[in-house]
Parts: C-alpha cells; sequence; structure tokens
C-alpha cells in the first residue's frame, strides 16, 4: 500500500554510526530509498544478502538501502556500532549505510521512525514495526511503500516499487 508522506520526512534528524547527524535528504531527493531496521541475530538476518544484492543492483541508478540496528526484537542487536559495523562488512558484504542504533517503537523510538509507521502496509494496517527487517521504501515523489519483516527485500512488489521509481 502507498501512503503520501509529509514532504519533511527526509529532513528528519538521525544519527550515523560515526555519531553525526543526517538526514535521508543527503541522499539526494530523486534517490529512492528503501529504509529498514536491521539486527545481526534475528531469524531474518540472512536477508542482509539480499538487501546488499539491491544495493549493488541499483545503487547507480539512484537508490540506496538505509540500515538502522534495532535491539527492541528480544536483544537481536546486543553490539556496539563497531561490533554491529564489523559484522555486517565481515559476513554479508554490506555496502550500503548502516546507521546508528534506534528504538522503532514505544517511548523514545526514533523520529524518523515515528514518522515511518504512519504509512499504511499492503493490508492497509499501519502502526507499531512489527519485527526487525521492516522495510519502507520512499519514492521521490514523497510515497511510502511498508512492506513487513517476513517479505524478503527481493520480493517482486519491493523489485517493482524500487524499478518504477528510479530517477535512472
Amino acid at each position: 500500500m502507498t501512503d503520501q508522506t509529509t514532504p519533511d520526512l527526509r529532513s528528519i534528524p538521525f544519527q550515523t554510526a560515526e555519531g553525526t547527524t543526517s538526514t535521508l535528504a543527503e541522499y539526494g531527493e530523486d534517490t529512492v530509498l528503501l529504509v529498514v531496521n536491521v539486527a545481526s541475530k534475528c531469524g531474518l538476518t540472512p536477508q542482509y544478502e539480499q538487501l546488499e544484492q539491491l544495493q549493488k543492483t541499483y545503487a547507480e541508478r539512484g537508490f540506496s538501502v538505509v540500515g538502522f540496528p534495532c535491539n527492541q526484537f528480544m536483544g537481536q542487536e546486543p553490539g556496539s556500532m563497531e561490533e554491529i559495523l564489523d559484522y555486517c562488512a565481515t559476513t554479508w558484504g554490506v555496502s550500503f549505510p548502516v546507521n546508528d542504533k534506534v528504538k522503532v517503537n514505544g517511548p523514545g523510538s526514533a523520529p524518523l521512525y515515528r514518522a515511518l509507521k504512519k504509512a499504511h502496509d499492503e493490508e492497509g494496517k499501519k502502526g507499531p514495526v512489527l519485527w526487525n527487517f521492516e522495510k519502507f521504501v520512499l519514492t521521490p515523489s514523497g510515497d511510502v511503500h511498508r512492506f513487513r519483516p517476513k517479505t524478503t527485500p527481493d520480493d517482486p512488489e519491493i523489485v517493482a516499487v524500487i524499478e518504477r521509481n528510479l530517477p535512472r
């Protein structure tokens, strides 16, 4: 399901893995983004492979995966940022940006995720992130396409949204 977001979604600040403040706008206004909360010790962790494949396939055409580690679901991301980045690079060859850990639900949830959770999924439901590896595809026009954790990154629906909205 598609939701139109407010124009300022890409201007919501977040912390990078290096501790600096950034926004999704820094990826470029024409870039298609796949925002995903990731974890190293989750049954869905093998999705890193598909996320990286999307990054390699589409990065040169105006696309980026943007990862946010999350430890809210049964302690599935307990490590330090250094450990997380090392794991992503050495185990999965991750080249896409992995930012600082975030809370995606409840008090203290990251402002970006408070905004993203207003988007409806394919069943028309919005609200809390259900688990790690929930995906939000942001298009240059401001649409948000939400896919629940068990939908793999290479699902034809996700790929179609990405390809349909690539600027080049």
